[in-house]
């Protein structure tokens, strides 16, 4: 919390490992939430997310909070001036995931629905229509801040760490965070729009957690118990239909991208819930 503090007051820009959920205060966070709900260590996380969501003025530019100065995934994808990112894992929406949850909680500190209303706006500015329904970018450049429109052309794969699954059910958590029932069946129809589009689930290429079957269904699972709408439970057969057909071993024993964290979404398939609430540590539960 120091070293974050410190580096927001030089006005320098972020790395991942500061605030996502993978590595960062957000990923300690999502621990706190259920291990000492009431404790200081939270409230100082938390109280740092709210800060993270305002803009940095960074090289004589107004920022959000949240752009990190690198590049998404090394220097074979170069994007000058750093990026905004909206994923789940390592972007935005993974913050917003841990000030809903705890907002839905009663945990909060000032500032709190502040933070979630401005990182739902940032989502509003950036959501893409098109006629397969709403999509979000991945990254976001200077050169797209610029032009008010995205390099992207078009949705990526739909998966937890990245693309429409995450960010919905970060966005549904948020409008109920903040009693928004309008927005929250905003969210949930785009994920609708997004499961019933053959040429995006074709792009789901592994079983796994982070980016395969296994995250789409859990995710999914989760924002179906909170809907508004039938439209998701009606999707989930299918959806776990699909989840078997492509499990199998050899991807290797791990968690996000092993066969240890398709069993699990195989089990909330075949018993109808989350064994131990284990998905807790994604922030969509």
């Amino acid at each position: 919390m120091d070293t974050a503090t410190a580096r927001i007051n030089r006005g320098a820009l972020p790395e991942f490992r500061e605030f996502d959920l993978l590595f960062g205060l957000t990923g300690i966070g999502a621990l706190l939430l259920h291990r000492n709900p009431g404790g200081s260590a939270l409230e100082q996380v938390l109280t740092y997310l709210v800060t993270l969501t305002r803009p940095l003025a960074h090289e004589e530019q107004q920022l959000p909070g949240w752009w990190v100065g690198h590049d998404p995934a090394g220097p074979e994808h170069p994007m000058p001036g750093g990026h905004g990112n909206l994923g789940t894992a390592h972007g935005i929406t993974g913050p917003l995931l841990l000030l809903s949850q705890a907002a839905r909680r009663d945990i909060t500190v000032p500032g709190q629905h502040e933070a979630i209303t401005t990182v739902l706006d940032w989502l509003d500015t950036w959501r893409q229509d098109s006629p397969a329904g709403p999509w979000w970018p991945e990254h976001l450049t200077r050169a797209d801040l610029h032009t008010g429109r995205p390099t992207q052309s078009g949705p990526y794969r739909p998966s937890w760490c990245y693309g429409t699954p995450g960010i919905t059910r970060a966005g549904q958590l948020a409008a109920i965070a903040t009693t928004d029932p309008a927005r929250q069946r905003q969210f949930e129809d785009a994920l609708s729009a997004c499961l019933a589009d053959p040429e995006q689930l074709d792009k789901i290429t592994d079983a796994g957690l982070c980016h395969g079957w296994a995250g789409l269904y859990q995710t999914t699972w989760r924002a179906a118990s909170d809907a508004t709408t039938p439209a998701l439970h009606t999707a989930l057969p299918r959806l776990a239909a699909e989840l078997v057909r492509h499990s199998g071993p050899g991807a290797g024993p791990g968690f996000l991208e092993g066969d240890a964290g398709t069993a699990l979404a195989l089990t909330t398939a075949a018993t109808g819930a989350p064994t131990s609430g284990w998905d807790a540590c994604l922030l969509i539960d």
